[in-house]
């Protein structure tokens, strides 16, 4: 992995400089929008571990970190867009080419929770 290519989450900046530290050093993620945009990095990496520990407990039940990593493998990750965000909100749409090389759009309005001083993904609603 080269850390000194441009973010795939769509910041202009390294991803050394942006999504990494969040994901690999445990820094804590500042904002709902930060945190949005370095799940997708993780996607993008395959960092299951990541997207499992930055899920809400009350989530955690119906999901798990092989079908996570699963379902980031079998995509290719290509772009992020940020559509609107709040405080606590993030409409984005994800693009990426599934296991058929088909091109996706996964667009969701995603609803985060500030616990402890950490930012979580609770749930989203699909478009």
């Amino acid at each position: 992995m080269d850390h000194t290519k441009l973010c795939p989450c769509g910041s202009h900046v390294t991803l050394k400089e942006c999504c990494l530290p969040y994901i690999q050093e445990d820094v804590t993620v500042p904002t709902a929008e930060k945190l949005m945009r370095s799940r997708f990095t993780a996607f993008y990496l395959h960092d299951a571990a990541y997207l499992f520990k930055t899920t809400h407990v009350s989530q955690k039940k119906y999901t798990n970190k092989s079908d996570i990593l699963a379902w980031a493998q079998q995509n290719t990750w290509q772009k992020l867009e940020i559509l609107n965000s709040t405080e606590n909100t993030v409409e984005f749409k994800a693009y990426f080419l599934d296991d058929n090389k088909t091109p996706q759009i996964h667009h969701e309005k995603s609803t985060f929770i500030l616990f402890q001083n950490n930012w979580f993904y609770v749930d989203g609603k699909f478009y």
